[in-house]
């Protein structure tokens, strides 16, 4: 199209249209969809959603990847009527979050189809309010650990025909071989198949490369039921002994009080136990493990993995040194080094208004450390004591751990 016949946009309607648009093309399209589409004049998507669209005279804008390597090109169409077409529901994990991100409201409208969520809620008849809604596409798919519980119901976007195998495989290892598990390809389209079985008896034959996987959750006997609420069992986790153990550990949670998209540092790290917790807790969090040790480092990854947290960041150095440049926490815990000099000054000045700051200490000379830390800073001042029955000849006794000293202060 020359310049010559650029009509710009109204000046009442953004220039940024976001479509949602189905496996079928333009019969999935509402008549306000469609009439926005063919009203556009630069169409963007995917090479499979271009081709749905058989509109002449209309230039067309294929995705880079990563997506935003597109979006300064969609800058320059800044005043004419650009339309993006995504998969389903623009804004459910698809492209209208990173345009939001990019693109002012006011410059955007989104118009959204049934997402496979939905699609495939009615396929089942389990309502979707009930149901974890996971996407492993370009994603790692660790954290589907996270979620498998009796009676949990999964969907999963797909990121290609292999994930269906790869979540089978998840399953039978976490000892959730008796999940039942459906596949449904091209889900709204002339192509949709739905393939049931179970996690234990799946197929290893590929599947279209655009599939949605749903899950119901069975335990088997062996199965690994981990909670996401704080206090997973201490071999739940690999350790060369620094680890703050079960009981002190959802103690020291509860302090740490995990919110909703907040970051925590976890100072001196050793398993990243109360980091990995931070996360399971939370849909939607972030927490940096600091540990100086590099086959700790290496095993704090590998925790995170197992247990459904790759997100975690980990960051090999010594504190207070390494932390600067970190982004601000909104929590820290400190398990180890509390002795270190200008350790506490450090992280007190980054921890942001209102955030907490935990210690645990189990040394007498860590608790002279902490009283100073208290006479300054004011917060509480606690003494944790577990003790667990053990056998005593014949008979059963207490045995008591090592006591710990904890101190819980929020910055004003």
């Amino acid at each position: 199209m020359s310049a010559a016949a650029v009509r710009p946009a109204p000046l009442d309607q953004p220039w940024l249209s976001v479509v949602g648009i189905g496996d079928d093309g333009l019969a999935s399209l509402s008549p306000a969809a469609r009439a926005v589409v063919e009203a556009g004049e630069v169409l963007v998507g995917s090479r499979r959603q271009l081709a749905m669209v058989p509109q002449d005279g209309v230039e067309r804008l294929a995705w880079q990847r990563p997506f935003e390597a597109t979006f300064d090109d969609l800058e320059a169409q800044r005043g004419r009527r650009v339309v993006v077409l995504a998969s389903g529901d623009p804004m459910c994990f698809g492209v209208g979050e990173a345009l939001a991100r990019r693109f002012a409201p006011e410059e955007m409208r989104v118009l959204p189809a049934p997402s496979a969520f939905s699609l495939a809620c009615a396929r089942l008849g389990w309502p979707l309010i009930e149901v974890e809604c996971l996407s492993l596409h370009a994603r790692p798919p660790e954290p589907l650990r996270r979620h498998l519980a009796p009676s949990a119901r999964l969907i999963v976007l797909s990121h290609d025909g292999d994930t269906p195998g790869l979540i089978a495989s998840m399953l039978c290892e976490q000892g959730f071989g008796p999940s039942r598990m459906t596949v449904f390809e091209h889900l709204g389209g002339s192509a949709e198949r739905r393939v049931d079985g179970t996690a234990e008896t799946w197929p290893e034959a590929g599947f279209a490369q655009l599939n949605t996987v749903a899950v119901a959750c069975a335990p088997g006997p062996a199965a690994l039921l981990w909670s996401c609420a704080p206090g997973l069992p201490d071999d739940a986790f690999e350790s060369d002994g620094m680890l703050t153990k079960r009981d002190v550990r959802a103690a020291t949670l509860a302090r740490l009080a995990p919110m909703q998209g907040q970051r925590l540092w976890d100072v001196g790290a050793g398993s990243g136990a109360v980091a990995i917790e931070w996360l399971r807790a939370l849909r939607r969090g972030h927490a940096i493990a600091i540990e100086r040790d590099p086959e700790r480092c290496a095993r704090i990854e590998a925790n995170a993995r197992r247990l459904g947290t790759p997100e975690l960041t980990v960051t090999e150095g010594s504190a207070p040194a390494c932390l600067a440049g970190l982004p601000a926490p909104d929590a820290i815990f400190i398990g180890g080094g509390s002795s270190e000099p200008g350790l506490l000054e450090c992280c007190w000045e980054a921890l942001r208004p209102g955030g907490r700051l935990v210690a645990n200490v189990v040394t007498v000379e860590g608790e002279r450390t902490l009283l100073d830390w208290r006479g300054r800073l004011g917060g509480e001042l606690i003494r944790l004591a577990v003790a667990r029955i053990e056998p005593v000849g014949r008979f059963h006794g207490w045995r008591s751990a090592m006591p710990v000293t904890q101190l819980a202060v929020t910055k004003p």
